[in-house]
């Protein structure tokens, strides 16, 4: 059905930089498959994707779908017809009505054939695509959810919804880009079975690329392997899986837990409530009480919209909660993290944060972004900002409210000082970048314990790989030498080869410098791997604490995460083999 010959794609970038995303790339697939693509980031699997889509032009060779030859040479008609035989799925993609779910598909169906789905008289197209658009959903598993408004549904459900729009195109081919990688264990397995109806009970044939191998184990026929824009093998999936892993470096010990410390940080019976217009209380966490002790490495598990995220941000001072108490423990005394002024800036000082939208400055080197963060938690950043803004007549409880921002991620923060009426130049102000010939002596121990040559400190971002811009990004928040890492997600879309590097990295700054993490991942290698205790959370509720493989196994359990039964197992026995 899918013929793929000699496919050749080279990216031609700023300053006469030549990327070749595709090299020489052949390839098959039959009718009805479900064939996945595996590699670490950058290896040219989102750029076959796009070409086969017919939106990303090529260099040499062909691509064949059915009766469909597209070359270099073709004119734009047969790129068309490339885009009538295939859709696509992206990750993180939410383009939806603000409508029921059954809408969004009979607006889908009405467009597919009458060429345009913002129609504004809905009966007519009700009475003809109500009961296509009924079993589109029970294939992706939301008939159920019909009546539902879409931007009240879940991610999960969102996601799902975005494939039966797809569907609605009627499309031969279904390319997924990762559509899985960044939701909860539960999510996942409502999606990952959502494409297995897709291509059972419609016979669509699914080009899915993931870079888990749970996923390929759990979903795809045949798994291809490809590394620098080159396919190096094909076969199946536990072949290709093992090959690809392969690769991974040997996994650090974690610390013992009988090297943990006294309790640093108390929060005591935190509750905060969220409403949502047409969708009524729609997440409300209570009653959350816990110590964090020094040198642990604390995860927070559990389904999205358990209450994570809005319980690491309360921690960390970002967020007030509706009732309850944070304190972290400085110099012998308890400091409350919901009360503004300078000892919550020396806490706030010893923290640092490292968001799910984490971003290097592009065309920034790397030590002027670490000048930049030493500026912000450099150790006698309190004092020297406190004279500034006595200058400049700002009070120590506003001061404390700016220094809050440099922990936001970026767009938050701009948000914030809007609603101040103020601009970024204030903040450049009060923290303004470290001595330029300070930085190496500060990076030289923590780019150590990332395995980073010293040399990227030179570099500009759009220079480094992916591991290493995740590392750099690290390296940024642990030059100052914080006793608390708080990590939201930041590692979700990474590959496995990759996240092992993240792993043994993060093993090693606990232990060199006794750093306290917690964090948020969903990952559950990842977590069982790094953790040395994990809180299990659902529904804004505490419901377990403890051993990171124990709890790990309740969730797993709990939110029927098929694809991730024995997982653990199946890996080592793979790699033994």
């Amino acid at each position: 059905m899918i013929k793929i010959e000699n496919l050749s794609k080279t990216y031609h970038m700023e300053e006469g930089l030549k990327i070749k995303a595709l090299d020489q790339v052949n390839l098959e697939v039959e009718k009805g498959e479900i064939v996945g693509i595996i590699g670490t980031s950058g290896s040219g699997k989102t750029s076959l994707l796009r070409v086969l889509r017919g939106v990303e032009p090529f260099d040499d060779g062909s691509i064949t779908i059915d009766d469909v030859t597209v070359t270099p040479e073709s004119t734009t008609y047969y790129s068309r017809k490339l885009r009538e035989a295939t859709a696509i799925h992206l990750q993180r993609s939410f383009g939806l009505w603000s409508e029921t779910a059954i809408n969004n598909v009979i607006r889908k169906l009405y467009g597919t054939k009458y060429g345009d789905e913002a129609l504004t008289d809905f009966d007519f197209a009700f009475d003809e695509f109500e009961e296509e658009a009924m079993e589109i959903l029970r294939v992706v598993g939301l008939d159920h959810k019909a009546t539902h408004f879409a931007p009240v549904l879940s991610g999960g459900e969102k996601q799902r919804l975005i494939m039966a729009r797809q569907l609605a195109k009627k499309p031969k081919v279904l390319l997924l880009d990762e559509p899985a990688t960044m939701s909860c264990p539960k999510t996942k397995q409502e999606i990952l079975d959502a494409i297995r109806n897709i291509n059972q009970d419609l016979g669509v044939t699914v080009i899915l690329v993931s870079h888990l191998p749970e996923v390929h184990h759990y979903l795809s026929q045949r798994l291809v392997l490809m590394e620098e824009g080159q396919v190096v093998d094909v076969g199946s999936p536990d072949k290709i899986i093992k090959e690809f892993l392969q690769k991974m470096e040997d996994e650090l010990p974690k610390r013992n837990s009988e090297d943990i410390g006294k309790t640093i940080i108390k929060a005591r019976d935190l509750e905060k409530r969220f409403y949502l217009l047409k969708a009524g209380n729609v997440l409300e966490l209570t009653d959350a009480s816990f110590d964090i002790n020094e040198r642990e490495i604390v995860s927070l598990i559990g389904p999205s919209g358990a209450g994570k995220t809005v319980l690491l941000r309360m921690v960390g001072g970002l967020d007030l909660p509706d009732a309850g108490k944070v304190t972290f423990k400085l110099d012998g005394e308890w400091v409350d993290m919901h009360q503004p002024g300078i000892d919550r800036m020396e806490i706030r000082r010893q923290m640092g944060f490292m968001h799910q939208e984490f971003a290097l400055v592009h065309h920034a080197r790397i030590r002027d972004q670490i000048a930049g963060r030493l500026g912000v938690k450099g150790i006698m950043v309190v004092d020297e900002a406190k004279k500034k803004a006595e200058e400049l007549g700002i009070s120590d409880l506003a001061l404390d409210v700016l220094y809050q921002l440099t922990d936001l991620p970026e767009n938050e923060a701009k948000q914030r000082l809007e609603q101040l009426g103020l601009s970024g130049n204030i903040l450049d102000a009060l923290f303004p970048s470290f001595p330029d010939n300070k930085i190496k002596e500060y990076a030289e121990p923590i780019f150590k314990a990332l395995d980073l040559p010293l040399d990227i400190l030179n570099r500009r971002s759009y220079e480094l790989s992916g591991g290493q811009k995740v590392r750099a990004t690290l390296a940024l928040v642990l030059t100052s030498h914080p006793k608390v890492l708080i990590l939201d997600e930041p590692f979700g879309d990474l590959d496995p080869i990759t996240l092992r590097i993240v792993s043994n990295s993060l093993k090693r700054i606990n232990k060199e410098f006794n750093t306290t993490i917690i964090m948020v991942s969903h990952h559950i290698d990842f977590i069982e791997e790094l953790s040395t205790r994990s809180i299990r959370m659902e529904d804004g509720k505490l419901i377990g604490d403890g051993d990171p493989d124990i709890e790990c196994d309740k969730f797993i359990k709990s939110c029927g995460a098929h694809y991730l039964e024995n997982i653990s197992q199946w890996k080592e026995k793979l790699l033994e083999e």
